[in-house]
């Protein structure tokens, strides 16, 4: 299989072993798959999410929380069969969705996986993705996926190669998120207050970086509007994982002045979705791949 299938084209054959900049061959290489409490409210509700988690990534942030299989193939082999029995056995310990965690590197798998699978879940599925998507590949999601849960991580292009070794980050997210929102249409929910259908739009502030954060949400709301998908405001931000980089920003945590100017320009755009309190800026949030 030559691989072309994210933003990275690498057009590498991934079935001969050949490893692209993910990092993983053509089989499923899953990190962790368990119920979540962490997501946003209407995601994971009371009983959790139904998070698969899978290794290898096609951005590999330098500050990455899940760097241990984000940045390499730890995981569990795994085969459709097994992926599809993964899902159901998530569905019947009460999920409220499946989310699919670092997916984009899969997506033609995937495809396969929920083709089968959709018709027999019962619950939403969700994408759970650094937003770094080719069109062609998100495409071919159209009615597989329920929820769009993306990361939109910079609007400079400076930002997004120093931290993410792609230049053209916002260029591609723009129209991948314009597409998501389409697919999902405007958020809907079900009468328990979960999330049924729509996109939420992550957006993680950085320290030293609040006016690329200021901009950003200036040209989300110019270029897609305020109200065809909720924003998720993040300031879970945690230097731990960032210290052997050398961006000395990143190696402090956010300051509250950073986050709350911000936060007042989500409101005074008229963003509506969420936000974090300063307690969830904490590696004790990250979820443990030691266990799977």
């Amino acid at each position: 299989m030559r691989c072309n299938q994210c933003p990275r084209k690498c057009n590498i054959n991934r079935e001969g072993g050949t490893l692209g900049f993910c990092g993983v061959g053509s089989g499923f290489s899953v990190a962790r798959a368990a119920l979540h409490p962490w997501e946003e409210p209407p995601i994971s509700g009371s009983l959790g999410s139904g998070t698969i988690f899978f290794s290898g990534c096609n951005l590999r942030c330098v500050f990455c929380q899940n760097y241990r299989v984000s940045h390499s193939a730890i995981g569990t082999p795994m085969s459709e069969k097994e992926l599809i029995r993964t899902m159901l056995c998530l569905r019947d310990e009460g999920a409220h969705n499946i989310n699919l965690v670092t997916p984009s590197h899969y997506t033609q798998q995937l495809v396969r996986v929920l083709e089968k699978v959709k018709p027999d879940l019962g619950i939403p599925v969700v994408w759970n993705s650094g937003g770094y998507e080719s069109l062609e590949s998100l495409r071919m999601l159209d009615g597989l996926v329920d929820i769009y849960l993306p990361d939109c991580k910079y609007l400079s292009s400076e930002l997004s190669a120093a931290y993410s070794a792609a230049p053209d980050y916002f260029s591609v997210v723009l129209p991948a998120l314009r597409e998501m929102c389409r697919q999902s249409g405007r958020p809907q929910f079900g009468g328990d207050g979960m999330l049924l259908r729509g996109t939420v739009v992550r957006h993680l502030v950085l320290p030293g970086c609040r006016q690329d954060s200021i901009a950003l949400l200036h040209t989300l709301a110019k270029s897609i509007g305020t109200d065809r998908f909720l924003l998720s405001l993040m300031c879970q931000y945690t230097p731990d994982f960032a210290q052997h980089c050398a961006h000395r920003n990143l190696h402090r945590k956010l300051t509250s002045f950073e986050y709350q100017s911000v936060l007042d320009v989500v409101a005074e755009l008229g963003f509506e979705g969420f936000s974090q309190d300063a307690s969830s800026a904490t590696a004790a949030f990250t979820p443990n791949f030691s266990e799977n």
